[in-house]
């Protein structure tokens, strides 16, 4: 008994071979387009692409981007081509737009924005070099409310030769208020520039962590580059919250690292004021 050619042969219900045009034939027919919301999430789980949105900052709206390896950017922008532009010539990622950062992402940046400790906010640094990587590592080390110059990261990354190229790393953040690149001011002590705003902006952000501006150019202006107690004989960055707790009667100010501790003050092991800030003029 012979069987036609197309005819799979069964054994029961169980089909034992179908030709492969009638599979080809079959999966086309059941082709839909696919929706734009599942189509992101593919995407960006095969990272094939990132995605941003917007969210309310503490000061500013801001733009946010992330991917698999965690959030990769943050800007405060109303040009969202440029951003995407920049964004894949930095990391070699396309980023798509969707409606609202996930909520837990925009819980975490917000607490870290606030100076909270966040375990689960991932880095994606993807596009810089190792010592630019360095830079803004050391950078996130800097306690919220509290500022070191260029010279003391330049210092502490074991390169303090190289504050000009400090300055250039942190003006290419690309993660700024998260990673804190307004927290790190000029070695005489001035505020200093800032690449998410300029120097008004810089102020505004140093504002909103408690401290005051004006002051910390007031103590710049004077030359003075540490705050000393009499009775512990420690010196400490004048932001530094050992700092704060010198009482007038005790207070005491250098002009440089060599002064202080020739005075016979050790530095503070807690802001570690570096030898590398240069003396006043």
């Amino acid at each position: 008994m012979s069987t036609p050619k197309d005819t799979p042969l069964t054994m029961g219900s169980v089909p034992r071979r179908l030709p492969a045009r009638l599979i080809v034939g079959g999966l086309r027919d059941l082709r839909e387009t696919c929706p734009e919301s599942v189509s992101d999430r593919v995407l960006a789980a095969t990272r094939q692409t990132d995605s941003y949105a917007k969210m309310a900052g503490p000061i500013w709206p801001l733009v946010v981007a992330w991917g698999r390896d965690g959030i990769s950017a943050i800007e405060r922008t109303d040009d969202p081509g440029a951003f995407e532009a920049e964004y894949q010539a930095r990391t070699g990622r396309p980023v798509r737009r969707v409606d609202a950062v996930p909520t837990r992402l925009a819980r975490a940046v917000l607490k870290r924005i606030a100076g909270e400790r966040v375990r689960d906010l991932r880095i994606d640094l993807s596009g810089l070099n190792e010592f630019q990587r360095r830079v803004l590592a050391k950078t996130m080390e800097i306690p919220y409310g509290e500022v070191r110059p260029y010279a003391w990261v330049a210092d502490q990354i074991g390169h303090p030769r190289a504050q000009r190229a400090v300055g250039t790393a942190l003006a290419h953040n690309p993660i700024p208020f998260v990673i804190p690149c307004h927290r790190v001011v000029r070695s005489d002590g001035r505020i200093g520039r800032y690449g998410a705003g300029g120097p008004s902006a810089k102020r505004a952000v140093l504002a909103s962590e408690g401290l005051d501006p004006d002051a910390l150019e007031r103590l710049a202006s004077r030359g003075v580059r540490f705050i000393g107690s009499d009775t512990t004989h420690i010196f400490c960055f004048p932001t530094c919250h050992n700092a704060q707790r010198i009482g007038p009667v005790h207070l005491t100010s250098f002009r440089s690292w060599q002064g202080a501790t020739q005075d016979g003050y050790r530095p503070c092991r807690v802001c570690r004021p570096s030898a590398g800030v240069p003396v006043a003029a």
